[in-house]
């Protein structure tokens, strides 16, 4: 079980992400936790911009995919529902800069996206009952 006590956070996450939304602690808590992925994230992509890509034009991050993700949309209700999807670099040619809310629209659908962007041209990713309409366009 994650413990952050480097952030002054000794619960485990998993357990902060399972109580009410009326808990104020626990919100703030995790509101740090998350602070501190999105830092991490962000000091990774700014490390990859500062390299100059061997295998291409530009630089690391022009040539690459970073995904953060949580695995669902509110931990204390297990939603599937608006789960966030953070993609950062240029590597698979998406039109980035901008914030996309996709009402009822699977994941499934994004993850095939993904895997198209690396040319496996796969129908289905998880349960096909998810896939309909295919991979999101995102260029």
């Amino acid at each position: 079980m994650a413990r952050m006590r480097w952030l002054g956070v000794d619960e485990g996450h998993h357990e902060l992400s399972h109580e009410p939304d009326t808990n104020a602690k626990a919100v703030e808590k995790l509101t740090k936790i998350n602070k501190w992925f999105c830092e991490q994230l962000a000091y990774l992509a700014k490390r990859l911009a500062t390299h100059r890509s061997r295998a291409g034009s530009g630089n690391l991050l022009d040539n690459t995919v970073i995904v953060w993700t949580n695995e669902l949309g509110k931990g204390n209700s297990h939603t599937l529902d608006n789960i966030p999807f953070v993609l950062v670099g240029g590597g698979l040619d998406f039109k980035t800069g901008r914030s996309l809310k996709l009402s009822k629209v699977p994941h499934n659908r994004l993850l095939l996206a993904l895997a198209h962007g690396f040319d496996h041209r796969i129908e289905k990713f998880g349960n096909p009952n998810y896939c309909a309409g295919g991979p999101l366009s995102l260029g």
